[in-house]
């Protein structure tokens, strides 16, 4: 399974996890919000690493077994 994820990043910025995900800002943030996606910020940029993605990925679908 491929991903909409830059290879060369290991952190990404909300729209690229939007599209990564295709889901809106809101639910993005939504879901940093409630811990199920991890993130940090650097400054005032928020980041999420993509392995974090990844993570959210696998529990969605170990969810929908």
């Amino acid at each position: 399974m491929t991903t909409a994820m830059p290879p060369s990043h290991e952190a990404l910025k909300v729209p690229e996890v939007m599209t990564a995900l295709r889901l809106s800002r809101s639910k993005v943030y939504d879901l940093i919000r409630s811990k199920q996606l991890a993130s940090f910020t650097s400054g005032r940029a928020r980041r999420v690493p993509v392995d974090a993605v990844r993570q959210y990925m696998r529990n969605r679908i170990e969810e929908s077994d």
